[in-house]
């Protein structure tokens, strides 16, 4: 047997048969024990059933992606079996209850460890309920790994306990614990079977686990966040979940609306009166939102926007992962106005632009929108509590009227809300004072807000809005270099495809090709530095998540430069290094 730390797991089966809550427990439990871990979860958009897995991998290093394959496959019913055998890494083993009717021809040929345990059996005769056979087959997994089940214990008490305090929850905890333990000493007897063993190590307590919008939403507090409204969509939800169930702890309002029209037209509203305001949708609620984000463009209102996208149009795959929204957001709502797009990258800068979004919201005095996917938005990734530095975190409200600067206007002066200035950015005052009331309107509308039809204000104003773009560029954080700097070939991204590129300009690298990477945390304006970094490369090669190359073809609008290659894939699962290797090995390598 071997010490690895570096394995895959896949806990699979139907909706509702705890894929979900037994795989994000186990990745917790490896968390917990010092190693660094990555999960994604894949499931159907039904309500029960449908086949669904989740996939864990864990390591002795940070892990900034998902895999593919596994070492050891959890199967929860007979169709998770004959749907991931095929997944099963050589050497690896599966496990499933004795009671399925899967015939011995299934397996022959593969090197794997088959293990019929009696799951069931140790739930209803140990537990006194068969729900209980996942626990029993996560213990088989602990026994085969020889894992310390101490880890899985924890897990199990704060989940019951949790959902069911008192003394329902501690019964049933302790329930599930003899199941485990029974398991655990079955699963060891084939520890001499099985090559690998997992050993925990020194620093679990201080990592944490999250997903991409919880980071959002802990960067949005963090950032000073006040209301958020929001209409429940996948992937975007769990953002304001996590906020509601933070609310009174931070003395932030929320506010579910009936639509999402008046999610966004509330936070326009908290936004005018001072509050830094959010929500958050998917692709299809952005599209009811197109109208309001006008208004924010044009009264000049400071909103923060969360488009966690999936696959469409219209309602396409509701959980399904893709980057199709791109030129939408660009675009979205008629006329031409400034808006600033953040496209975060991994769990540290999906914090990272929780908190910046609102800085640059109301410094700039437009909408900024961050950009995640249903990938990013449900992934768990491991990180130090280190990196969700609150203690760094600045607030920058802009030109923002102070009381005192109102009190001193004159008698003859009046405060104008959309002053002329050189930057695009007019001082700003909230309502309240007597000497900063004001109007604004969606309207064309002069200095003071009120409506007009002039050709030369209609300039004037068309001339400030539009001049934010250059005066945020230096603002935008520039394109992150990894690998080769004078590479032979240079993937390009942005969002949730910066870990599946950074591992392929690993496996590439280690395969003798010369290869780096350019990943693009925020997009729009493109940052200063854009052009340098992407003319000093020789062969650019964009990998993007949408049919068109959407990223690429901004590019090349703004700048002129063009990719020569494009990776490209929509089929609603998020892309790996693999498809990536792959992908620059068939097509790219001869023509380098």
């Amino acid at each position: 047997m071997t010490t690895i730390n570096n394995m895959s797991f896949q806990f699979a089966g139907a909706a509702g048969t705890g894929c979900d809550s037994q795989g994000s427990g186990w990745a917790r439990s490896m968390t917990r024990a010092g190693l660094w871990t990555f999960a994604n979860f894949d499931f159907e958009s039904r309500i029960r059933g449908g086949h669904i897995y989740y996939q864990i991998r864990v390591g002795e290093e940070p892990i900034e992606t998902h895999g593919e394959g596994a070492h050891v496959l959890l199967a929860f019913d007979e169709q998770a079996v004959r749907e991931r055998i095929d997944d099963i890494l050589p050497g690896g083993a599966v496990i499933f209850d004795e009671n399925y009717k899967l015939d011995d021809s299934l397996f022959e040929g593969r090197d794997l460890l088959v293990i019929r345990a009696p799951l069931v059996k140790f739930a209803t005769d140990i537990g006194g309920n068969k729900l209980m056979a996942n626990t029993a087959a996560v213990g088989v997994l602990v026994g085969i790994t020889n894992f310390s089940a101490e880890y899985i214990e924890s897990s199990l008490r704060e989940a019951f306990t949790g959902r069911y305090p008192g003394e329902r929850g501690e019964k049933l905890a302790a329930s599930n614990i003899e199941v485990l333990t029974a398991a655990v000493e079955y699963g060891a007897q084939f520890q001499d079977r099985f090559d690998f063993q997992i050993q925990s190590r020194p620093g679990g307590e201080n990592r944490i686990l999250i997903n991409g919008n919880v980071a959002i939403g802990m960067g949005a507090i963090g950032g000073g966040c006040r209301f958020i409204s929001g209409y429940p969509m996948t992937p975007a939800t769990t953002v304001l979940e996590f906020l509601a169930a933070h609310q009174d702890e931070y003395g932030i309002v929320v506010k579910q609306t009936e639509d999402e029209i008046a999610a966004l037209l509330t936070a326009i509203g908290a936004a005018h009166a001072g509050a830094r305001a959010m929500t958050s949708t998917s692709g299809g609620g952005f599209c009811l939102m197109t109208e309001a984000l006008g208004l924010a463009g044009t009264t000049e209102t400071g909103v923060v926007i969360v488009n966690a996208q999936r696959a469409g149009p219209s309602t396409g795959m509701p959980t399904r992962t893709e980057q199709g929204d791109l030129d939408f957001v660009l675009y979205a709502s008629h006329g031409e106005f400034p808006r600033l797009v953040l496209t975060p990258g991994s769990v540290e800068e999906c914090f990272r632009a929780g908190h910046r979004a609102f800085n640059l919201a109301e410094k700039f005095q437009t909408p900024v929108i961050i950009m995640t996917d249903l990938f990013q938005a449900f992934a768990l990734k491991t990180i130090d509590r280190a990196d969700l530095d609150f203690g760094n975190i600045t607030i920058d409200r802009g030109k923002l009227v102070s009381d005192e600067q109102l009190d001193a206007i004159g008698p003859d002066e009046i405060y104008a809300r959309h002053k002329l200035s050189d930057d695009g950015i007019s001082p700003r005052a909230l309502p309240g004072h007597p000497r900063g009331v004001y109007m604004t309107t969606g309207d064309e509308h002069t200095e003071r807000g009120f409506i007009t039809e002039s050709q030369t204000v209609r300039v004037q104003q068309m001339d400030k809005r539009m001049q934010k773009l250059e005066t945020a560029r230096p603002d935008m954080l520039p394109p992150e270099l990894y690998g080769d700097q004078d590479a032979d070939i240079t993937l390009v991204g942005w969002g949730s495809t910066r870990g599946p590129v950074r591992e392929a300009v690993d496996l590439l690298i280690a395969d003798g090709q010369s290869a780096g990477a350019i990943h693009f945390p925020e997009v729009w304006p493109l940052p200063a530095g854009t052009e340098e970094a992407l003319s000093a490369a020789r062969y650019l090669i964009g990998v993007e998540q949408n049919f068109s190359g959407q990223f690429a073809g901004i590019v090349r609008r703004a700048t002129g430069i063009n990719f020569q290659h494009r990776i490209l894939k929509y089929d609603s699962k998020q892309i790996t290094a693999g498809d990536i290797v792959a992908a620059v090995k068939e097509e790219v390598r001869v023509g380098v």
